[in-house]
């Protein structure tokens, strides 16, 4: 699937790996999503109310955050969590945290994703933490997206892996019915998550996640992402459409940057 983005090399900027990375064996996928995460953090500069983001990716983004404020190489920090989960971490390590309520503005989110199509298009949610998420990187002046290189798309929906849909768990079958109808000519399949122990998974905001697989591709995104927030019982759609402004993907030669023309 990298192979969408290697034709569009020429308007990235490809920073080999250092002398302490490159290893002689084989980086695993977690050690590829700590590059990226690290290299993000070098965007956060003192003063700043930054976009905590949730995941595993996203995980090591706040924990270096937290490092530099404990080596004093950060100050002054304020975050907004983009979950109950990136809270609770937030707090362990000290950092100051707020909410949009107070801070509007938002200078910097950093936040992993589940897909990036070469236009740097996302689909995130799969963790189940879209709405906040969202929220938030709506509100920021820049979003730095990190991700592996397992993450590249030709187009959204193109890794066969959920879309995910935050619906109200009133009448969730009706409302996954529509949505499934709404891309029937895509081959949809809709289906509920659950917990892994045979519940429905509940968001944070106490809501459903109806998640839509996709045979072909969804057409007009822009129209896609109108379609189904016009469902009633829809909260929000894991599409986030031109938000992403930097996207930083490592792979195994190195790491990737691309900037949002």
């Amino acid at each position: 699937m990298a192979v969408a983005w290697s034709e569009k090399a020429s308007s990235m900027e490809v920073l080999s790996l250092s002398p302490p990375l490159s290893l002689p064996v084989v980086l695993t996928q977690d050690e590829l999503k700590k590059m990226a995460a690290y290299k993000a953090v070098e965007y956060v500069e003192s003063g700043m109310v930054l976009g905590l983001g949730t995941g595993s990716t996203a995980k090591h983004a706040v924990d270096r955050i937290g490092e530099l404020l404990r080596q004093g190489k950060l100050t002054n920090i304020i975050g907004i969590p983009t979950s109950k989960q990136t809270q609770e971490q937030a707090i362990s390590l000290g950092i100051p945290l707020s909410d949009l309520d107070s801070h509007p503005t938002v200078d910097l989110a950093i936040d992993g994703a589940d897909e990036v199509d070469p236009h740097l298009n996302l689909v995130k949610g799969r963790g189940g933490s879209l709405l906040r998420e969202k929220m938030v990187e709506g509100a920021c002046k820049k979003f730095v997206c990190i991700v592996d290189e397992s993450k590249l798309v030709k187009h959204l929906g193109g890794s066969g892996l959920a879309l995910p849909v935050e619906v109200v768990p009133f009448c969730w079958k009706f409302t996954a019915g529509k949505l499934r109808n709404l891309f029937k000519a895509s081959g949809c399949a809709a289906r509920l998550r659950n917990d892994g122990k045979g519940e429905a998974f509940v968001t944070d905001n106490g809501n459903y996640i109806v998640e839509l697989y996709m045979e072909k591709e969804m057409g007009d995104l822009r129209a896609a992402s109108d379609a189904v927030l016009r469902i009633a019982g829809v909260v929000e759609h894991g599409m986030f459409l031109d938000m992403a402004t930097t996207v930083i993907v490592a792979g195994e030669l190195g790491i990737t940057i691309k900037n949002k023309h």
